[in-house]
């Protein structure tokens, strides 16, 4: 069942019954006062934005190295484009739309430099003491390590920023405890030991519109990256299903359209496509099981805002497409393992003499144990830009790969 027209939402028809209202969220860590013109999910987004992890997203990669052109996503830019899919596809369900920026703003604060290339690295390093984990290390940003305000660490955004944070691609435990996916990131459990952030329920629906951003921006937007970095072509793309039949349709519609222009018109089909494919797999989702509260959709006990059961092959097949052809290029792969090699080097460095590591950082480290210097360590080498980390590895080493 399709979501009618009626239903729809274009941002000036009230939430409905199932949305996060702001009037009852969950509060935060830190009790503060209201703000008298904004709710608490709009103050969560604007702390989000004027944040240092927010800034330092411009000069971290997406696929490619920040620096290597100006046109490149960067992680800030891809951000920018999951928030804007994001409060789409939440003003079209009638959510909150600020919540679901809010969630879609602040989910990759906890990348690395060199993107995955650096997140695998420091895995690797932190692997005897609990490893590396993006999203654990993005709650540690926004409720630790930003230092902002006088009266706490971090922002203090509300329980249900944190919860989207944290569970927008689903549960992480099951009702016993046990980790869905492997072992839950220690930080997570810390956390949610103090504010409970109920690790065994789905999040709602703002944070299930923002997880799906995630996906339609990068397999749409990366295949514009590697159009423009010639590792993709608009022949490659005419054999996977998805990209294949929107672009037949450009083409026939516009026989002389040159390949700039007709990459740009797939991009935008594609977005189209996708957006409104979950609009009506929610839609009816939602009308199968009528919730009358942000609860019942967190225990529905199944994703609510997904892909239909056509579109779902098809997007893994794009994904697989992608992974081939562009992720694992051969000069993709050249420029990750210098970056690789850059992120081991600065944390073996900064382990072994904590002195390296620039005023603020480098003290109380000299009694403290491997697992509290190396988490240390951690955090410092994943808060950098790229720029920064080659920066930091030229001060330090006589040699720096060059990942131009």
């Amino acid at each position: 069942m399709a979501i009618e027209l009626g239903d729809i939402g274009f941002g000036f028809r009230p939430r409905a019954a199932y949305a996060c209202d702001p009037a009852q969220s969950r509060g935060r860590f830190y009790p503060e006062a209201e703000s008298p013109t904004r709710t608490p999910f709009q103050r969560d987004r604007d702390r989000i934005i004027h944040s240092t992890a927010f800034r330092r997203l411009k000069h971290k990669t997406q696929v490619f190295v920040a620096h290597e052109s100006d046109h490149y996503r960067t992680r800030l830019t891809h951000t920018i484009e999951v928030a804007q899919i994001a409060r789409a596809l939440a003003r079209a369900l009638r959510c909150d739309e600020d919540l679901a920026e809010a969630v879609a703003l602040v989910h990759d604060f906890g990348h690395t430099p060199f993107g995955h290339t650096g997140e695998d690295a420091l895995n690797e390093k932190m692997a005897a003491w609990g490893g590396f984990d993006h999203n654990a290390q993005s709650l540690r940003v926004v409720t630790k390590l930003e230092r902002r305000y006088a009266e706490f660490d971090g922002l203090n955004l509300t329980w249900e920023t944190l919860e989207g944070l944290v569970k927008h691609n689903g549960p992480l435990t099951d009702a016993q405890g046990r980790g869905l996916k492997g072992t839950v990131p220690q930080a997570i459990l810390d956390y949610s030991e103090l504010h409970d952030l109920e690790l065994d329920r789905f999040a709602g629906l703002e944070a299930q519109c923002a997880a799906i951003a995630d996906d339609i921006a990068y397999n749409t937007h990366d295949i514009d990256d590697g159009l423009r970095a010639d590792l993709l072509t608009l022949d490659m793309l005419e054999e996977v299903s998805l990209p294949g039949g929107i672009l037949r349709g450009v083409r026939e519609r516009y026989p002389a359209l040159d390949p700039v222009r007709t990459g740009h018109e797939l991009m935008r089909r594609q977005i189209t496509i996708m957006v409104e494919d979950v609009i009506s797999t929610a839609g009816a989702r939602l009308a199968e099981l009528k919730p009358q509260s942000a609860d019942e959709v967190r225990q529905a006990g199944r994703t609510i805002v997904t892909f239909s059961a056509d579109m779902i092959p098809a997007e893994k097949e794009l994904k697989a497409f992608l992974y081939k052809n562009m992720y694992r290029h051969d000069e993709v792969m050249r420029v990750r393992e210098d970056a690789d090699l850059i992120v081991r080097q600065l944390f073996d460095a900064y382990l072994a003499d904590p002195r390296a590591m620039p005023e603020g950082w480098r003290e109380g480290l000299e009694r403290a144990s491997d697992r509290v210097k190396a988490r240390h360590v951690a955090d410092f080498l994943a808060g950098m830009t790229d720029t920064y980390a080659i920066k930091e590895h030229r001060r330090l080493f006589d040699h720096t790969p060059d990942l131009g």
